[in-house]
């Protein structure tokens, strides 16, 4: 069994490995014995998250990109190559949301301005899906061997409230997986996505928890639809991203969407 979840050989791209979601799947790729690229813009936080790494007795390197620019995507992967080899895990966790793609409470739709609901789609399905599976997963075609991992979201099957561009963009970030799943089948490349719950981090801490610590109207809604009654830690994204990038423990594995959610999912009413 232990064998299963070996990552020995296997090179991971983490695209947005400098935040907190992305920095705990790093981790568990390395710690199962990938060589890990933490890919990212800020070379701070990926260098304190490669010394983490490191530290544990695991392989790391940052990259630095910007996951908008294909040029710069090209660069990285170049620079994974040259230090680690071919990359053959890459994870797609770059993304998130914008005000202005928002409907406040009181808000009108109608008035969502074009502009914001544009940079909320190319933040999630083209910077953070769409180019780094075109510049990885050729390479991934051409060796015929690979899997890639998208993170979706909750949004991705629930619309949830106000977050509309996010919530669209993170449906079409799991319609892009199962296509790209059925396009490489046959190609030695599985494409999986990862939608997890409701995990406080950077970007939402604010919407999900007040500065003592206790929920805020909407944090407390999410828990009250939550059976498990609590939020997630970024940790227990582990075994998810770890049983996707093992060709042994999950090689018939393409074109699903493995809900990591304290049960939310599951609530109707």
């Amino acid at each position: 069994m232990t064998n299963l979840f070996d990552l020995s050989g296997e090179v991971a791209a983490v695209l947005g490995g400098t935040g907190v979601l992305g920095g705990a799947m790093a981790d568990a790729l390395a710690a199962a014995g990938a060589k890990v690229a933490v890919v990212g813009r800020s070379e701070e936080r990926g260098m304190e998250r490669v010394r983490a790494i490191e530290k544990a007795g695991g392989i790391a390197a940052f990259v630095q990109a910007d996951a908008m620019k294909a040029e710069s995507l090209a660069a990285a992967r170049d620079a994974i190559v040259s230090k680690f080899g071919p990359v053959t895990v890459l994870i797609n966790g770059a993304g998130g949301n914008k005000p202005e793609g928002t409907v406040m409470p009181g808000g009108d739709f109608c008035t969502l301005p074009i502009e914001g609901w544009n940079a909320v789609f190319d933040l999630n399905l083209v910077g953070g899906t769409l180019l780094p599976s075109q510049i990885f997963g050729a390479q991934m075609v051409a060796a015929g061997k690979g899997s890639i991992i998208n993170i979706a979201s909750m949004s991705s099957v629930i619309p949830l409230s106000r977050v509309v561009a996010y919530s669209a963009s993170k449906a079409a970030v799991l319609n892009l997986t199962m296509w790209l799943a059925r396009e490489w089948a046959t190609k030695g490349v599985r494409v999986n996505a990862i939608s997890p719950g409701f995990f406080p981090a950077e970007q939402n801490r604010r919407m999900l928890l007040k500065d003592d610590g206790t929920y805020t109207e909407r944090g407390a809604s999410i828990i009250g639809h939550t059976p498990m009654g609590r939020f997630g830690s970024a940790e227990e994204l582990a075994g998810a991203v770890v049983w996707l990038a093992s060709p042994r423990a999950s090689g018939f594995v393409t074109g699903q969407n493995i809900v990591v959610d304290g049960g939310f999912s599951s609530v109707t009413i």
